[in-house]
Formats: structure tokens, C-alpha cells, sequence
């Protein structure tokens, strides 16, 4: 395993099906974890601790307040060294049962907060001459799912951010990388797909080259890499972890 001794790092979302299996790879690598959530949810700190990470309540709705609260924890801890915006709402509907404010809420959550959160994080990893950014993406900007409009305008965004904050921030020895999970064994899965699980899962496995279902630690894997020294020349990428994907549109889940 490579090691992540000394380095610090911050994840947004950390208490979802991805984001645990991310937190405990990161501990375990030697890295020490701060997970930023919703302050409503239940035990989170104790969540977090069994993760081996700390627990930082933050709602991202706010991006004033969610900067002016990294910015108090980047302090505390001197400073993060690894950013990982993994944080996202997902919502299935139609475009057109959308309102603007869930619209924005996707918006703002999902890419924004990213933005945000950079602009906090990046200036004590100039003052390093180090840092790692890792934003996530998704397979559906392929266009093979419908009713997520707002969810798969986010990521486009994500990916923006992404390949230009990599040239910017590049001069100062940060790398800025997007992870593109395909269908992902989750709780949001299930959630979303109810009833519809199993038939949704055989239509994945159709899709996928590899016949196998992904599963949240394959993804704290790829973050583990990128966030390592073993990825010092990766930097400007989108990088699909998905299986192979060569399918096209899912069946309907409304």
C-alpha cells in the first residue's frame, strides 16, 4: 500500500456508501481524515471515528459558511493536503418536475461547493509546492440514464472545473484529477432503483465489458492512487472507473 504518512486530507460526503469506503482506505494508508457532512446526521462523529476519520458538520447549501468552517479546520490541522469532493445529491424525475431551486440545489452541491471549497484548500498546498484535488464525475455523462438532468449538469461542470484548475494549479505542484464511477453498488442505488434493483443490476452487467459489479472500494482504490506520490504526473484527467462500459440508455425508473 502505498503510503500517505503525514499527508492530511478533507472529504466532502464522507459517510455515504463511497465516501466510508474512501475515508477508511485514506486512514488506513497513514493519511489522517477529516469528513465533512450535513450536521444533521445522526452520530456522525461517532460514524466518523470508526473510520478512523474526524468528524466536520458543514452544509454545503451555504458555500459562504462551508469556506468560512474548512477554512477554521485547514487552520487547525495546518493546512489539507488532499481535497476530495465527493459530496452529491441525486434525484430521478423528469427535467421538466424539476424546480429552479432543486435545479440550483443539484448545482450548487455538486459542483459548486467544489469551487468553493478549492478556493480555501489550494493555499496552504502552494505554500507546500503539494497538493491533490479529486473531484468526482459519473459515467452518465455519456447520456445513458434519464431523469437526472440537473445531477448530470453538475458533473459537466465538475469536469470543467477540473481540467482548468489542473492548468492553473499545476505550476505549484498540485494535480487535479476527476474519478467517473459507472454503476456502483450503494445505498443510493437501491434507493433509487427500490423493486427494481435486481433487473436494474442484470441490465448493468449487459453493459459492462467486465461482468462483475463494482463496488465502493474498487473507487477508494483509484482515490487512493491519485492521491498518493505515485500519481505525481497525473494531473488534468478524467478517469472512468465503470467496468468497461459500452452500453447505452437505461431502462426507465420512474
Amino acid at each position: 500500500m502505498t503510503t500517505l504518512d503525514g499527508k492530511t486530507a478533507l472529504l466532502t460526503g464522507g459517510l455515504g456508501s463511497l465516501g466510508r469506503a474512501q475515508a477508511r482506505r485514506l486512514a488506513e494508508a497513514g493519511a489522517a481524515v477529516t469528513i465533512l457532512e450535513r450536521p444533521e446526521i445522526e452520530d456522525g462523529p461517532a460514524r466518523a471515528e470508526a473510520l478512523g476519520a474526524a468528524f466536520l458538520p458543514c452544509d454545503l447549501n451555504d458555500l459562504g459558511a462551508a469556506q468560512t468552517t474548512v477554512a477554521a479546520a485547514a487552520d487547525r490541522a495546518g493546512g489539507f493536503d488532499i481535497l476530495i469532493n465527493n459530496a452529491a445529491l441525486i434525484i430521478n424525475r423528469p427535467y421538466d418536475r424539476f424546480t429552479l431551486a432543486e435545479y440550483e440545489d443539484q448545482i450548487r452541491v455538486n459542483s459548486s461547493a467544489a469551487y468553493a471549497l478549492v478556493a480555501v484548500c489550494a493555499e496552504p498546498m502552494k505554500a507546500r509546492g503539494w497538493g491533490r484535488v479529486i473531484n468526482f464525475t459519473s459515467v452518465t455523462l455519456k447520456g445513458i440514464i434519464d431523469g437526472y438532468v440537473p445531477y448530470v449538469t453538475s458533473k459537466g461542470a465538475m469536469l470543467g472545473l477540473t481540467v482548468s484548475l489542473a492548468r492553473e494549479l499545476g505550476r505549484h505542484g498540485i494535480t487535479v484529477n476527476a474519478v467517473a464511477p459507472g454503476a456502483i453498488v450503494s445505498e443510493a442505488e437501491a434507493r433509487v432503483f427500490g423493486d427494481k434493483a435486481r433487473e436494474y443490476s442484470d441490465w448493468v452487467l449487459e453493459q459492462q465489458c467486465l461482468k462483475t459489479r463494482i463496488q465502493p472500494e474498487d473507487v477508494a482504490e483509484l482515490v487512493h492512487f491519485l492521491a498518493s506520490p505515485a500519481a505525481d504526473m497525473i494531473t488534468g484527467q478524467n478517469i472512468g472507473i465503470d467496468g468497461g462500459w459500452q452500453g447505452g440508455k437505461a431502462p426507465g425508473t420512474e
